[in-house]
């Protein structure tokens, strides 16, 4: 059982690192895509901190996979606000 808090820990530590590495883009570019994906990468951390620490892996019956997908819609989003046709 100590197997999935760690790697539960070092997926979120890796959420957290992707998420300050496109901060650092946004940063430099100021580039709404790149500040979406931070925030929908920081999202992705908490959402799995919140798993891990409730101890909830049924993925079927949980609530707190709603910030996964809001995550991904925020992604979503972003992409399609990129790649839309310029007026």
């Amino acid at each position: 059982m100590a197997t999935i808090y760690f790697l539960s820990g070092a997926v979120a530590l890796g959420y957290m690192l992707a998420a300050m590495f496109f901060l650092r883009f946004w940063k430099r570019t100021t580039d709404a895509l790149f500040l979406s994906f931070a925030v929908a990468f920081a999202l992705l951390s908490v959402g799995q901190i919140v798993i891990a620490s409730a101890n909830i892996y049924a993925e079927d019956s949980s609530a707190a996979y709603l910030v996964r997908l809001s995550a991904f819609a925020l992604i979503i989003l972003a992409v399609w606000r990129k790649n839309r046709p310029s007026r």
